[in-house]
This record gives C-alpha cells, structure tokens and sequence, in this order.
C-alpha cells in the first residue's frame, strides 16, 4: 500500500509540475509573441518611412493600407497588406511586401515602394538569412546596393536588363554572391508586375485588388 500510495503521490506532483511548466510556457510564448509582434511593426515602420519620408507625404502609412494575396508574384498565400501614401489626397505611391523565396539561404523578406508611374520609389530588406559578409549586403547598414534601385522601373514585363550583369543586366551582384542580389532584383521585378496589373486598385482608383493567380 505504501508503495501505491507512493506511486500515487508522485504521479500527482508530475501532473501539477506539468500543468504549472505549462502555463508558464504559455504566458512566456504569449508575451514573446507580442514583443516580437511590436518590434515587427516598429522595423517595418522604420522601413517604410526611409522610402517614403514622413514630410514627403500626407498621411500615416500604416493606417492607409489595402489588403492582398498574391502567391505567384508576391509570396503571399495568406493576406497581407500593401501601404498607401497620399499626396494633395490622391495615392502617389504604394509600398508592397515581397517575399523572395529563392535566396541562398532561404526566404528574402522586402518591402518595395513604386511611384505612382511605376517606377521605384525604394527597396528596403526586413528580414534574411544570407551569409554574413556576403549576401548580407542587402542591408543597407553593409552596403548601399539597394539604392542602385531608386528611380528605376522595368520597361515590359520581358525587360531583358531587369537583371544581374552577370545574366545580362544592369545590376550589380557581389563579389562571391550571386544568388542573392540576383533573387532581390527578381523579386523587385515581380513587384513592379504585380502592381502595373492592379494599379487601379492598389491606387484607389475603384478595382479590386487581385486576391488570385498572381
């Protein structure tokens, strides 16, 4: 009986050692969530203000949005947001986030402005997992390649020098990293597609967005 009774008492201090071990992940991963969430959003707005400064707009870009889905062009299978900036109250630019899925070390994440006439207003990276040193040159605290984008835009979609110089094009790649810019400059190009097929309603011009298929 004492051995029963033993078994029985221990059984029972597991049982509440796993539901207190429990709880506490929980409310840990909870408020970890929304650190990472409000840090999130502060990185992004960082972004967002350095393609288009505050004093060169009209509103608050992060409470002038337009939802999205766009898997092909964009990497977004689930709903994300696209930034509107007013100028005189009409939209003159919108900043898009791209995911570029075929970075050396996995998922690129962007945010890529484009003027209201296609062409680009600014590329920021949010988040990569590129070798330091090399394909981390996408930051721009390590390099200034991204603003080799400023101004540009694509002429067609078959825009021939919409690439690295080293597939034919007028972009920069780095030295010993290829597959990095190269995924960037892509992504950006699918951007500026995406937005010349729903620029009347990423302008607010009365269409819907595309939700499918792009």
């Amino acid at each position: 009986m004492e051995m029963f009774s033993a078994i029985r008492n221990s059984t029972t201090g597991l049982a509440i050692f796993a539901v207190v071990t429990a709880g506490m992940i929980a409310l840990t991963q909870v408020a970890t969530s929304e650190r990472i969430e409000h840090n999130v959003r502060e990185a992004e707005a960082k972004a967002l203000y350095e393609i288009l400064p505050r004093d060169s707009i009209d509103n608050d870009l992060l409470e002038n949005t337009t939802e999205f889905v766009a898997p092909t062009l964009l990497g977004h299978e689930r709903p994300a947001k696209a930034y509107r900036a007013l100028r005189d109250g009409t939209v003159a630019a919108v900043i898009l986030p791209v995911v570029a899925p075929d970075g050396y070390s996995g998922n690129i994440q962007l945010i890529v402005g484009i003027n209201a006439d296609s062409t680009l207003a600014g590329v920021r990276v949010l988040a990569h997992k590129e070798t330091p040193g090399l394909g981390d040159k996408v930051e721009l605290k390590k390099s200034d390649w991204l603003l080799g984008f400023d101004g540009k835009t694509m002429h067609g979609d078959t825009d021939s020098s919409w690439a690295v110089k080293k597939d034919g094009g007028q972009f920069d790649q780095f030295t010993g990293a290829t597959i990095t810019p190269r995924a960037v400059v892509n992504a950006v190009g699918r951007a500026i597609r995406y937005f010349r097929s729903n620029r009347a309603a990423l302008l607010g011009l009365g269409e819907e967005v595309a939700e499918h298929g792009n």
